[in-house]
């Protein structure tokens, strides 16, 4: 070695590269019963009560008016074509309730009908899932609750309805006083004499 050579230290062997192991993260599926209920989508039971209980209620008051009405009356085509619109609306709700479709044998009077169809949106609802609507669907599936399409369509009955109570009161001005009947009792009734 000669004092113009530059000295060289030898450094030691650097270790061998690691093979990189996987992080294995836990991945946490949600699990529909788990899941909060959507502020949104009211429950069961109200969607129940208000198809079987107010909405079977209005309907028939319309019906018994539309009933009264004469055919050639230029109104009777109008209150039919949505009373038609208001049964397959019915149907709809019935069959989003009822995941699985059945076959359906509906009768061909429109009055039997639209209670055929309540009656059978009523059945389809009492048998579906009560823990689990409402509940958001878990992230995994990347799909939406089927309680929103139902509420959705609960929401096309009520308007139905109320274009069909629009209809109805100009041929009978009453309808009012008969849909709300019920709702105000009473505890003690008036006197039917008068008071001063």
């Amino acid at each position: 070695m000669l004092a113009t050579d530059e000295t060289t230290t030898e450094s030691p062997e650097p270790n061998p590269p690691q093979p990189v192991q996987p992080v294995h993260l836990p991945v946490h599926l949600e699990i529909w019963a788990e899941n909060e209920r959507m502020r949104h989508i009211p429950s069961m039971s109200w969607i129940v009560e208000k198809l079987e209980h107010d909405l079977r209620g209005r309907i028939d008051h319309l019906l018994s008016s539309y009933a009264n009405l004469a055919h050639d009356d230029p109104h009777h085509a109008p209150i039919e074509h949505e009373l038609r619109l208001l049964c397959k609306s019915i149907d709809r709700l019935g069959d989003l309730a009822r995941r699985p479709r059945g076959q359906n044998h509906p009768p061909t009077d429109l009055g039997n009908r639209i209670g055929w169809s309540i009656s059978h949106a009523v059945q389809s609802l009492h048998a579906a899932d009560h823990d689990t609507f409402g509940r958001r669907f878990p992230f995994q599936t990347l799909d939406r609750s089927f309680a929103e399409p139902l509420r959705a369509a609960l929401l096309t009955v009520i308007v139905h309805v109320q274009r069909l109570q629009e209809l109805v009161r100009k041929v009978d001005p009453r309808i009012d006083e008969r849909l709300y009947e019920g709702l105000v009792v009473l505890s003690e009734p008036l006197r039917r004499e008068p008071i001063a």
